[in-house]
């Protein structure tokens, strides 16, 4: 029994020792980067002025279908918070010819999915099916976009799950800060408002939400994008017969913000907090801004990837964190970055100093080709990942449009993230990151955070300007 226990443990340890040598293995070199090929697409206008673009993509026998339009919470007026959500809701209760569970039943025939959302500028009306389907589909969402019934038998029902909606949310410390955050870069504009209220929920009829319909929805704002494999010929008959009639509407339209650049700090109470939730940053630049992919790479290095600087500091090496991150965030024309953590609590301060400390770092010195290298791959990596599935691509498209970004953003993204180098890493948040200028908002206990914040924004105060 001895012997066969040695042989054993002899085996095992030889078979520890194989895997320990494998694991010390240097793994294969990657692959060159590529840019993004889009596949070959076809565009067309309507008269009514709605654009529509077909990708055919893949082999598997799918396609997925959306209809896109520039509508959404920007376009409520100040005392309509909350109403493009009642509209875009009731829109999914069926048309005038089909009701929610005759669309339910259809779709499953088709063996897709469909649903509505509602955006800060768009509304989504998107859904997949068989391929075979595809015609049938665009001509069920082309119902539910041009002759929604909105029953009136659904609305007090449509208004009571929005309001639980809201009122969880609400009760997020996440959401919370956002809102605080958001209402101090973005101030009266849409991006700044809160969420809607139970009182201004219910006090909607369904003449406003018939209104609002009728001044904000329309051909002239909407885009149709086909992706997968399906039948060109048929699918762009499809579109032209079930669209063509409708109204052109009202002009693509969105208020472009002013977000404001301020160093300040909301404190939001919540007593007996284990953790505070904080978020600090600033307006950055839009899309369209030739530093834009700097930027975002500049992000993933400092805190937007989980190998990021400020990740590794507060969540591995320190554990104040479980899931810090920071981004960018693309609104129309404008946009803002911002680091977001739950902290413990007794740590708060400590966090911001660490987070502050990172960006600080990067400021004063760009970073090694290696590290720079590895955030490289990640981003193309991820680019790449955004474009495999049909659904991916819609929405890169429907980014561009929005936008206004030329082709060549897509394309030749993957060159341009390889394109940035660590001193332009280091000019980048030099310009854009600036901790001084930054809205810092903390969600948490204020008798035990309060001393901490006080120091933290001393200390700040006092620190030494990066030039």
């Amino acid at each position: 029994m001895k012997k066969l226990l040695t042989l054993s443990l002899s085996v095992l340890l030889a078979m520890g020792a194989g895997m320990a040598q494998a694991q010390k293995q240097t793994p294969p070199e990657g692959g060159s980067p590529k840019n993004f090929n889009l596949p070959p697409k076809q565009e067309f206008s309507l008269p009514n002025g709605l654009e529509a673009t077909l990708v055919p993509y893949g082999e598997i026998p799918k396609v997925t279908i959306s209809m896109i339009v520039q509508t959404g919470n920007v376009h409520e007026q100040a005392n309509e918070n909350g109403l493009a959500d009642i509209t875009g809701k009731l829109m999914e209760e069926g048309t005038t010819t089909k009701d929610a569970k005759q669309i339910a039943g259809e779709v499953a025939r088709m063996g897709g999915s469909l649903s509505i959302s509602i955006g800060p500028n768009q509304t989504y009306i998107s859904g997949d099916a068989l391929s075979e389907f595809g015609p049938e589909l665009v001509r069920l969402i082309a119902d539910l976009l041009t002759e929604p019934a909105f029953p009136e038998s659904e609305l007090e029902r449509v208004k009571n799950d929005f309001k639980r909606q809201m009122n969880l949310s609400r009760a997020q410390p996440g959401t919370q800060a956002y809102m605080k955050y958001n209402k101090a870069l973005y101030g009266d504009h849409p991006y700044g408002r809160d969420l809607p209220t139970d009182k201004e929920i219910d006090a909607y009829t369904l003449e406003q939400v018939k209104d609002f319909y009728q001044k904000q929805f329309g051909a002239r704002r909407t885009d149709v994008y086909v992706a997968g494999k399906f039948d060109e010929g048929a699918m762009k008959e499809a579109i032209t017969s079930s669209l063509s009639d409708w109204t052109e509407g009202p002009a693509p339209a969105i208020p472009v913000a002013k977000p404001v650049t301020k160093s300040d700090m909301i404190v939001v109470d919540r007593p007996g907090a284990p953790q505070s939730t904080i978020i600090i940053g600033m307006p950055v630049i839009d899309p369209s801004h030739p530093d834009y992919m700097a930027l975002r790479v500049t992000n993933s290095l400092l805190g937007g990837s989980f190998g990021s600087r400020i990740t590794r500091n507060i969540r591995e090496d320190k554990g104040y964190t479980y899931s810090p991150s920071s981004s960018v965030a693309a609104k129309y024309k404008v946009g803002d970055w911002s680091e977001q953590a739950d902290v413990t609590t007794e740590h708060t301060g400590n966090s911001l100093k660490e987070i502050v400390y990172e960006i600080e770092k990067l400021r004063k010195e760009p970073p090694s080709e290696e590290e720079l290298k590895g955030i490289q791959n990640y981003e193309a990596g991820l680019f790449v990942l955004r474009n495999s599935t049909p659904s991916g691509i819609i929405g890169q498209l429907s980014f561009l449009d929005l936008h206004d970004l030329p082709e060549t953003f897509l394309t030749n993204q993957v060159q341009a993230i390889h394109a940035v180098t660590p001193q332009k890493v280091q000019q980048t948040a030099n310009t854009y990151l600036r901790p001084k200028d930054m809205t810092l908002v903390v969600v948490g206990d204020k008798k035990q955070i309060d001393k901490q914040l006080k120091k933290f924004q001393e200390d700040l105060k006092k620190a030494p300007v990066t030039q």
